[in-house]
């Protein structure tokens, strides 16, 4: 897979794909990260990328120009099966968007700044619009990397167990059980009998049990929304 991000502020994207999973990945050949510097595209001189928006009021604007060429140069190498503005009012980010996003080959991710980008590139161009929660950021790359990380661990090969990726939480609308490991007993707080038994089926029960009372416990929207 070849996720390419479009940003402002590129140095803010080195670490988060430099270290752990999402460099293993990178180094496998299983996942392919490139970030380019929207000011690459910038106009004049100074390498203009924002403007005042018509109509008057506070803040910049991303402007169509820049964004387009960078858009139509990417899009002249390969084929994306979504390019996604990271927006506070795109659609909330879950863990089954992710699931569809990492069956793609390629992708693109768009970083907001300022008041945002110009309607126009939203209207002909974007394909989705993702928010990662209800507030705002200065920009998004840190939303970015929150995509790239969570896509990127689905795909094949990335986990070294990767039947890890299925138990997580979100997947199939339940928060994950809780987990323990050795000593069996720390300070007289001992682990569940049953997960030391060695019954299996028993204790895939009782982890189902456990996530089905978290989640109704902590997020019973998650089971209301299942239903839908």
């Amino acid at each position: 897979m070849r996720i390419d991000v479009v940003s402002v502020l590129p140095e803010l994207l080195r670490s988060p794909f430099e270290h752990s999973i999402m460099k293993r990945a990178q180094d496998k050949g299983l996942l392919e990260v490139v970030v380019h510097n929207l000011r690459d595209y910038g106009l004049g001189r100074h390498r203009q990328i924002d403007d005042y928006q018509f109509g008057g009021g506070a803040g910049m604007v991303m402007m169509c120009e820049p964004l387009a060429n960078c858009l139509d140069d990417l899009k002249k190498e390969r084929t994306y099966g979504e390019i996604i503005f990271l927006t506070p009012d795109g659609e909330r980010y879950r863990q089954g968007i992710a699931n569809q996003l990492s069956l793609q080959e390629n992708l693109i991710l768009i970083c907001g700044h300022y008041k945002g980008i110009d309607e126009r590139i939203r209207e002909h161009y974007v394909t989705r619009e993702i928010s990662i929660g209800d507030y705002v950021l200065s920009g998004g790359e840190l939303a970015a990397a929150v995509l790239v990380d969570s896509i990127g661990r689905l795909l094949p090969g990335v986990l070294g167990d990767e039947q890890s990726a299925l138990t997580d939480s979100f997947q199939d609308d339940l928060l994950a059980p809780p987990v323990y490991t050795r000593p069996a007993n720390f300070r007289g707080w001992e682990v569940p009998e049953i997960l030391t038994s060695g019954n299996t089926p028993k204790i895939e029960e009782w982890r189902y049990e456990q996530a089905m009372q978290r989640t109704k416990d902590r997020r019973p929207d998650l089971l209301e929304e299942g239903e839908e």
